[in-house]
């Protein structure tokens, strides 16, 4: 039973996947199936991650051999949370509505529940090549979701994604075949054991932070951020928020995981230069974001600057800095991914994408404007919301540590990010409409009446919203179980209390 659950988060999608390519020519039982197989998964990370709260691990060794020949999949608490948590996602993205869009196409479903596949298996397996191969299957499934548009820009967004993303790839092989040549082991416990003997080997140094690189590029870290603010916006919605959290998160948590378990000797080598990484790419990513007026390029901008968050707590390291990554993560999926879902709305409602040529929405769609206004504080980080919580943990380690010019970044870019989402709410929601006659009031404009949302949409919205409103006010319980979770993950030297 331990077995199934272990494998579920990677065969349940990989099932649904080959399903719903048998149903590509009855749209509606396709998308029933779409949806089935992702209740499904959620039911099973759901179990695991019942097992988890309890402290137990869910493990599974293929073909019979023993550790650490075998191919493994292990979920312990945080794997499993993260797994529950983007299954949730996956849940709302596929109840969004698709008209048009690449998941009403036959070859969006089974792409879906690939990408679900390769994520599944990057947070499962613990040996290094297969987390390799499970990051090339989310390569090809995000890949095809990006060009399956089939219009000029989705063709570039594909090239621009795939130019740096296979040169990511590239290192991260050779990172894979190099630590195998130094150590003669992938799994992830024999191959921190070994490492562990070899000390500051320059070599293994060289190549570990080889792996790193080619990590921060899946990430879309300073300085290989181009290329996500280059192809996220000629996505739809749903596939936005897939993206967001089944792309860069899961680069971001294997950081975690290689950091502690696998370099833990050799860690403090990387984590000078991962922290004034994460510096830079929250510079980078919200001065981007300032810039444009575009929402999509926006709220993708902002995808950049919120890794430089997760980024710096992975550098502070400890059980302190592993916590504040992991609730910094979840909080982000559920709020960056509800604001690219809210975003489609609000293009909806006001007919563009560009913040100039909209306007009065807080008139003509008051409830959208209430969505939108508490995901953008959230992301903020105005008390008590998520965002708050997720800051100020790192924050507190940081400022323990005495990192105070990474600190005075974070502060400095939360400030930035507070005024992005302002304009934002200025140019859409409050100012009048561009083409109202003077002197009306701010919703006499061509979509004074915006069209009615479908239902979808607000179910798959407002439920992440409750999500990362409970996470707020009740942050608590999680708090307390991510220190749990980054116990285990944490090297046995390193320190941190709640």
């Amino acid at each position: 039973m331990n077995g199934a659950l272990a494998v579920a988060p990677v065969l349940v999608p990989l099932l649904t996947a080959a399903l719903t390519v048998a149903l590509a020519r009855r749209p509606r039982r396709q998308r029933a199936a779409s949806m089935g197989g992702a209740l499904a998964l959620f039911l099973c990370c759901a179990w695991l991650l019942h097992g988890a709260i309890g402290g137990s691990e869910t493990a599974v060794r293929f073909g019979g051999w023993a550790a650490p020949f075998a191919i493994g999949f292990r979920i312990d608490r945080a794997a499993a949370l993260m797994l529950t948590v983007n299954s949730v996602l996956a849940l709302a993205a596929l109840a969004y509505p698709a008209r048009g869009g690449v998941l009403a196409a036959p070859s969006g479903p089974p792409l879906v529940h690939g990408l679900l596949a390769g994520a599944g298996g990057a947070y499962a397996t613990a040996d290094l090549f297969n987390l390799y191969v499970w990051f090339e299957v989310m390569l090809i499934t995000a890949l095809g979701l990006i060009v399956a548009g089939r219009r000029p820009a989705h063709l570039e967004a594909g090239l621009k994604y795939l130019v740096l993303n296979l040169f990511g790839t590239v290192l991260l092989l050779a990172a894979v075949g190099g630590l195998y040549g130094v150590t003669g082991q992938l799994d992830y416990g024999a191959l921190g054991a070994a490492l562990s003997d070899h000390g500051d080997d320059p070599l293994a140094l060289f190549f570990g932070a080889l792996l790193l690189v080619g990590l921060l590029i899946k990430m879309g870290a300073f300085p290989f951020l181009f290329w996500l603010p280059a192809a996220y916006p000629a996505l739809p919605p749903p596939v936005l928020a897939l993206f967001t959290a089944l792309t860069t998160k899961v680069g971001a948590y294997v950081v975690l995981r290689l950091l502690n378990e696998v370099f833990p000797s050799g860690a403090h080598a990387y984590a000078q230069g991962l922290g004034w990484i994460a510096a830079a790419t929250m510079l980078a990513g919200v001065m981007g974001a300032v810039y444009h007026y575009d929402l999509r390029r926006i709220l993708s901008f902002h995808s950049v600057s919120q890794m430089g968050y997760i980024l710096l707590a992975a550098a502070l390291g400890g059980v302190a800095g592993i916590a504040a990554a992991l609730f910094f993560s979840i909080h982000h999926i559920l709020v960056k991914a509800n604001l690219y879902l809210i975003g489609g709305m609000v293009a909806r409602s006001g007919g563009h994408h560009d913040l100039r040529r909209i306007g009065g929405l807080a008139r003509s769609d008051r409830a959208l404007a209430a969505l939108f206004a508490l995901s953008a504080a959230a992301l903020v980080g105005i008390p008590p919301l998520s965002g708050f919580w997720a800051k100020l943990l790192i924050l507190r380690e940081g400022f323990d540590q005495e990192r105070h010019l990474w600190m005075a970044v974070a502060l400095f870019t939360s400030s930035l990010t507070l005024l992005s989402m302002a304009k934002i709410w200025i140019e859409a929601f409050w100012k009048p409409h561009p083409a109202a006659p003077a002197g009306a009031p701010s919703a006499a404009s061509p979509v004074a009446a915006p069209p009615a949302h479908p239902r979808g949409a607000w179910l798959a919205c407002g439920t992440l919203s409750l999500l990362a409103l409970a996470m707020g006010l009740l942050p608590g319980p999680l708090i307390d179980f991510l220190y749990a979770a980054a116990g285990a993950i944490a090297a046995p030297a390193a320190g941190g209390a709640p």
